[in-house]
């Protein structure tokens, strides 16, 4: 972190009885922690607009404001009136691109091939500058597993820079989204960007993008919400243990769901239902079953199904992403399914 003068500027604007918080901040947070200095206070109903950095700290104009790499958090905003077992409605309204150029990991690690292969095929640094992402000014000391895309705001596309395969054309279509959100844990506990649990945290889930709504456990009054680590694009699972690494333009509305008792975090966009089990460090199996438990209540308390019919929808209806290999599950059930009436 940088000992310079940090700038926050909030502008508040009054829509009605809600407000538009048009946040610019200089500083960044690499843990969950209710004990940061607050970005702004909310009310629910409010909408925040602002901008993320990249899991490195570089921002939309390529200053970095951190000198740490690891998924720096925008935030904490405290949200009026959010107390313990409340739920914050997160609403993004806008994830969108900001800036030409990203990077990623190079190689798939041990969490996704066998040790045997990894043993047999050992591969070197793709690209020998590969500490130079978006320019001469953008590298990180000592990385030589990292590779630079191009980002193209106009064609809304992504393409690795270097190297060129002859074989294959790495340029695919951009569907940002945002790798961390979550809130502080229960307790003292104050948990870094890189691991993921019942608060959220560093989900890497393709799924937490413009037009979802997330569902975020509150432990603490205020909540503390925080999020992060933007992404053009990224596969299921993360298997390269990175998306295409960028800052984001952010718009989120927030609301406030009252004793919702949730266990673990939520989202609902056009299409499906999704609870979302977390377990780093731990196998997938368990986030799987964090997940399918919570889907099983959400169908039993929200929408009245019997217990025996929501296995059974469970059973024959629902999708199941590997949202990170390194320990995210989402839990799938069609909005279609449940339309379906006697």
């Amino acid at each position: 972190m940088t000992n310079r003068l940090v700038v926050l500027l909030t502008f508040c604007v009054a829509v009605g009885s809600s407000e538009v918080h048009r946040v610019i901040n200089e500083r960044n947070y690499h843990t969950f922690d209710r004990h940061h200095p607050i970005e702004a206070r909310i009310k629910p109903g409010d909408t925040i607009i602002t901008k993320t950095v990249d899991s490195a700290g570089w921002d939309y104009k390529n200053v970095r404001r951190t000198k740490t790499h690891g998924n720096p958090l925008t935030g904490p905003f405290y949200v009026e009136g959010a107390q313990a077992g409340d739920a914050l409605v997160v609403h993004l309204k806008k994830v969108r691109l900001n800036r030409t150029w990203g990077y990623t990991a190079s190689h798939i690690g041990g969490y996704a091939l066998t040790k045997e292969f990894l043993e047999a095929n050992k591969m070197p640094p793709l690209y020998e500058k590969a500490q130079i992402l978006g320019g001469p000014e953008n590298y990180i000391e000592g990385r030589t597993d990292l590779v630079p895309w191009v980002i193209d705001l106009k064609r809304n596309t992504v393409r690795m820079r270097e190297p060129v395969s002859k074989k294959i054309k790495l340029e695919f279509p951009a569907h940002p989204m945002l790798g961390c959100i979550g809130v502080p844990p229960a307790g003292d506990e104050a948990p870094r960007s890189g691991p993921t649990g019942n608060w959220g945290g560093n989900m890497d889930y393709k799924e937490i993008r413009e037009g979802a709504t997330v569902y975020i456990p509150v432990y603490h009054e205020g909540g503390f919400l925080m999020f992060g680590d933007g992404h053009a694009v990224q596969g299921d699972g993360e298997a390269v243990g990175s998306g295409v690494e960028t800052s984001l333009d952010v718009e989120v509305f927030v609301d406030l769901k009252k004793r919702a008792d949730l266990t673990t975090l939520r989202v609902e966009n056009d299409e499906y239902l999704i609870s979302i089990g977390n377990k780093s460090g731990d196998t997938l199996n368990e986030a799987l079953k964090i997940a399918t438990t919570d889907m099983v209540r959400w169908l039993v308390e929200e929408y009245e199904l019997e217990p025996w019919a929501a296995h059974q929808l469970i059973g024959f209806q629902g999708e199941y992403d590997v949202a990170a290999i390194a320990g995210t599950i989402g839990c799938k059930i069609p909005k279609a399914a449940l339309a379906r009436r006697p």
